[in-house]
């Protein structure tokens, strides 16, 4: 089938339209822009900088994606935005390329889903499977990992880490980094225990999900330091892999502030 544009929309020269594309009424798409087959912009879209974006995405009403990042050492550098295959994006979402100074890409993976006004900031990395509710923020160079629920108006601090299927709570402001399988909640956002919804949902075994509840309570309790803590609980638990990658996670940037919870766990 030919590439469908509608005859309000522009398609600067240079573009590239795959397969099956469907450009609706009113769109910009600019000269550095490639849309993957079967993609559809349904109305108002632009889509500008050097941005791909992936297959059979569908990317609904007045969203912008590839603009120029919001920093002020950015000087039109022809930085990226790389969006992978089969994303839902909604309205008035934005999506910005990266800096020189952060790795000069943005990269959001495939499969996800970003309600309306939700926003991905320069220098992000947001894993498969993600979900960002409407208005949800995440800053720039803000690290997202596979399965992660960001929910309404909860905003991400730039440069934080947040691990694969965290679920982080509505209105949360996360100013430090996210364990993996980790649930956050609050202002500022703390660690309320883990996201055993996700993991039901996600077919993660009654086993893992026992071990990983054992070792969350190892590895929060009050008795020793947490680094000590740390230790026992690559230890006790160093078969399983779930909760190694929360160890390593922990240990890859001793730098980075942790979520931590609130009170007793």
């Amino acid at each position: 089938m030919a590439v469908e544009i509608h005859p309000t929309a522009i398609i600067e020269t240079g573009a590239q339209l795959g397969e099956d594309v469907s450009v609706g009424p009113y769109c910009v798409i600019g000269p550095h822009v490639e849309v993957g087959d079967r993609t559809r912009l349904l109305t108002h879209v632009v889509v500008e900088g050097h941005t791909r974006l992936g297959e059979d995405c569908t990317v609904r009403n007045f969203s912008n994606l590839g603009g120029p990042p919001h920093h002020k050492g950015y000087q039109g550098e022809p930085t990226e935005l790389i969006i992978g295959d089969r994303n839902l994006i909604w309205e008035h979402v934005t999506m910005h390329i990266g800096t020189p100074q952060g790795g000069a890409v943005t990269r959001v993976g495939h499969d996800g889903m970003f309600m309306a006004t939700s926003h991905v900031g320069h220098d992000c990395t947001v894993g498969d499977s993600v979900v960002l509710a409407h208005s949800a923020t995440l800053g720039g160079h803000v690290d997202i990992g596979d399965f992660v629920m960001v929910s309404g108006l909860a905003a991400v601090h730039q440069y934080c880490r947040v691990g694969r299927y965290s679920f982080i709570g509505g209105l949360a402001a996360v100013t430090k980094d996210v364990i993996p399988y980790g649930l956050v909640w609050g202002n500022h956002a703390h660690l309320e225990g883990l996201n055993l919804v996700g993991l039901k949902r996600r077919d993660f075994s009654r086993e893992t999900i026992s071990e990983l509840r054992s070792a969350y309570r190892l590895l929060f309790a009050e008795e020793g330091t947490f680094q000590e803590r740390v230790d026992d609980t690559a230890t006790t638990f160093g078969h399983s892999a779930p909760v190694m990658e929360i160890i390593d996670f922990i240990r890859a940037d001793g730098s980075r502030p942790l979520c931590l919870p609130e009170r007793e766990v």
